[in-house]
């Protein structure tokens, strides 16, 4: 599986967080990797359960970030798809050494460009560009 698809998995697990309480989301990260249509391997299932878990333990610290350098753009007003895409980029530049912040910032703005509104990629390039 590419880099990319591995994010782009993180990403969408890491938006169910915004609808299920941290209790549940250990049961939703099998379920979705349990999908057959997926056909997600045991490494890279391995992989993105790490990844979810180690970006969720930060999601305060990020949102905290997010609300101290972006002016009038407060966390709660953020869109869900945004702000995953966000938490995800800003883990990878600020606690992965091994991802360059370039790249991040690229693969966030891309997964905006499927997964956000028309404007979502602009926005998360702006974003990340303040947090560096």
């Amino acid at each position: 599986m590419t880099r990319r698809e591995l994010r782009t998995h993180i990403f969408r697990i890491l938006y169910r967080a915004f609808f299920y309480s941290s209790e549940e989301m250990e049961e939703q990260i099998t379920l979705y990797l349990e999908d057959p249509e997926l056909k997600i391997d045991v490494q890279d299932s391995e992989y993105i359960t790490s990844r979810v878990k180690e970006v969720m333990e930060h999601i305060p610290e990020i949102d905290q970030t997010i609300d101290e350098k972006v002016e009038k753009w407060k966390v709660n007003r953020i869109n869900y798809v945004d702000l995953s895409i966000l938490r995800l980029a800003y883990f990878e530049m600020k606690y992965d050494d091994d991802i360059p912040t370039a790249v991040a910032i690229n693969e966030a703005v891309e997964i905006a460009k499927i997964y956000g509104g028309e404007e979502s990629s602009s926005f998360i390039n702006g974003v990340l560009a303040k947090l560096l």
